[in-house]
């Protein structure tokens, strides 16, 4: 073994609690998300509500604790009225944001109920592209206040007695975007967001809300867009929306793996940007982040340009996954651990059939792309406090990033089951990567598994006709003396090294 990178543990370095909402997903209606994705009511295994069991036992295995709804750049031109009441008295609309129509099957209640099946808890948008105040004050009565007013009583009358009681919604989508319907600027946007943030709170003060920052840290507007927006909101919400993707047309694998450094970067300066707010108003109250939409999409970029307009539920960026892209992701879920102290909020987008871990057939079968693993083991291992990683890597320089750490690795310890998980990632294409991890302040501990997701073949993907070509597997060679774990981290992998302490 010609590299080797060591780690140093403590338990008393402490980056910050995990926020279990870090691993929140999204499902807007966009493509087939909804309709075809958790929602196909002629489906096998269709409940009589419509939703697959077959996509609900996926989501369930990466036990997702929040998920944003229903948009997305869908959200600034949805009427949130056209999706309760009797199904089939809702209109179709024409969808502006993607060229689609939207039939309404699927709304509010629905989306609920559904939530309730997958164990989940819902991050609703409002919209402020073509709505406001107004709007979203209905909605919030709606979904939330109890009952004796025109829109409680509505969704009584819809057949839901009890409030939906949803704790945390997003004041519009994307909105320095010109893609975006109604998009601002954001003076524009601050204002409306502010207005709109007041009287949700006067319907119900229990509630938290994101604000939108920028819609990618490539905007020219970043960061004084985030500066001005919470100039103008700083009292009303409680965090600052981020968005990132990242893909690799270029083909240039050794640059892809590296572009997290990037992802570090913008959190960095968004969490600058809002201190900087903090400061100039002289408030205690700290505003975190909502990393609300993140992931790999590029791959169907070229398809999506041939698709022909106002169908329902076409097959919408629908990116098929290989084995890189699943490291990218790894990548990604390090990078939000360790800002595990601000970054309270996170959703992979999306969570089925577009750009997601989760992918199914009409009327077929559903299967596990290669990124659900990693999402997988993060939600699952990733629960506790993040610990910082003091880290000695050999490097490389990429076309974007130079000094690019081979080993990408955080450890978060769960001390309510007595256990460390470190998550790492190998970003030498070539070589296996010797890994030393000094776990020195928690006494001595074995080893409970080493999970390790690698393949030959970067370009590896999981299909329909071959659903497990990319999967991981336990055979990960971590040995564990005292408080000393010893492994070789083969080339191009993922790896969730797991000890149990005492």
């Amino acid at each position: 073994m010609s590299i080797k990178a060591t780690m140093i543990v403590d338990k008393d370095f402490k980056i910050g609690e995990v926020d279990k909402r870090i691993y929140g997903s999204f499902v807007e209606h966009l493509g087939r998300a909804v309709y075809g994705g958790i929602y196909e009511k002629d489906h096998s295994t269709a409940d009589p509500q419509g939703f697959r069991g077959d996509v609900l036992e996926l989501v369930k295995g990466l036990d997702v604790p929040i998920v944003r709804y229903p948009g997305g750049n869908f959200v600034s031109g949805y009427n949130w009225e056209d999706g309760v009441g009797p199904v089939e008295q809702r209109p179709s609309r024409l969808e502006l944001a993607w060229r689609t129509i939207e039939p309404n099957w699927v709304g509010l209640n629905e989306f609920m109920d559904w939530c309730k099946k997958a164990n989940t808890e819902a991050m609703m948008a409002v919209n402020l592209g073509t709505r406001g105040p107004a709007e979203a004050r209905d909605l919030i009565e709606y979904a939330n206040h109890p009952s004796g007013t025109l829109f409680s009583d509505l969704r009584r009358k819809h057949g839901y007695e009890q409030p939906h009681a949803i704790k945390t919604w997003c004041l519009g989508n994307e909105m320095d975007g010109p893609w975006q319907i109604g998009a601002k600027t954001a003076v524009e946007y601050g204002r409306i967001a502010n207005e709109t943030a007041k009287v949700m709170r006067w319907v119900d003060p229990t509630i938290e809300l994101v604000a939108c920052g920028s819609s990618s840290l490539h905007m020219p507007s970043f960061p004084e867009w985030e500066a001005t927006v919470l100039d103008l909101t700083y009292d009303n919400v409680d965090f600052i929306s981020l968005h990132q993707y990242y893909g690799n047309p270029s083909n240039d694998s050794a640059n892809f793996l590296a572009l997290s450094l990037g992802m570090d970067s913008f959190i960095n300066t968004v969490i600058s940007t809002a201190d900087y707010v903090q400061a100039k108003k002289r408030s205690k109250k700290k505003i975190n982040l909502s990393f609300d939409e993140w992931n790999v999409w590029f791959h169907s970029n070229e398809a999506d340009r041939k698709l022909d307009p106002w169908q329902i539920a076409p097959p919408q960026l629908e990116d098929i996954y290989n084995h890189e892209d699943a490291l990218v992701v790894g990548c990604m879920l390090i990078s939000l651990l360790k800002r595990a102290d601000r970054v309270k909020m996170a959703c992979i987008a999306q969570l089925v059939n577009v750009i997601a871990p989760i992918m199914t057939a009409n009327g077929g079968a559903a299967w596990k792309q290669t990124i659900y693993y990693p999402y997988m083991h993060a939600s699952l291992f990733g629960r506790g406090t993040a610990l910082v990683p003091l880290i000695q890597s050999p490097k490389y320089d990429a076309k974007d990033y130079t000094d690019v750490p081979y080993l990408e690795s955080v450890a978060v310890h769960n001390e309510e089951k007595g256990e460390v998980t470190i998550f790492a990632v190998n970003r030498n294409l070539e070589e296996s990567l010797g890994l030393e991890v000094d776990l020195r302040s928690f006494g001595g501990c074995t080893l409970i598994e080493h999970i390790v997701l690698e393949n030959d073949d970067l370009k590896a993907a999981n299909t329909l006709e071959a659903p497990d070509r990319v999967k991981p597997h336990t055979n990960g060679n971590a040995r564990v003396d005292g408080s000393k774990i010893e492994a070789s981290l083969s080339k191009a992998s993922w790896n969730v090294v797991r000890v149990k302490l005492g």
